[in-house]
């Protein structure tokens, strides 16, 4: 299955651009679809390209993973024309997996920083 290819992904312009362990990235492409009524990317969009970076770097690990846990601290507005997202394996357990990710905008400006649980299912 090409996961680029998935509805969400698809539908909010976000592609799979790496998933290995060593170099998982995963970016937004910033359109007037993602825009909040101030002209930045809405919080949620931010929020759902860090949580699906830290689900596909734990798909290079070879483990399917629902979201337990995540928090998003933003730094700076997302504005450009796109924000990319790179994922950071913290601990891999049995059961769970914590990870962060730095979220970037084209001018390589941290954006967002988020942290997240993730359940193992298979």
């Amino acid at each position: 299955m090409d996961l680029n290819e998935t509805g969400f992904l698809k539908y909010n312009d976000i592609k799979i651009i790496s998933m290995d362990k060593d170099n998982c990235q995963v970016k937004l492409t910033i359109t007037k679809h993602s825009l909040n009524p101030y002209e930045i990317v809405h919080g949620g969009l931010t929020f759902a390209l860090g949580d699906t970076a830290m689900g596909v770097l734990c798909k290079a690990y070879g483990k399917n993973v629902v979201t337990l846990e995540a928090n998003i601290n933003y730094l700076k507005p997302g504005k450009g024309s796109y924000l990319l997202a790179v994922p950071k394996l913290i601990k891999m357990g049995s059961t769970t997996c914590v990870l962060n990710t730095e979220i970037f905008d084209d001018n390589k400006t941290l954006v967002a920083i988020m942290y997240g649980t993730y359940y193992i299912v298979g």
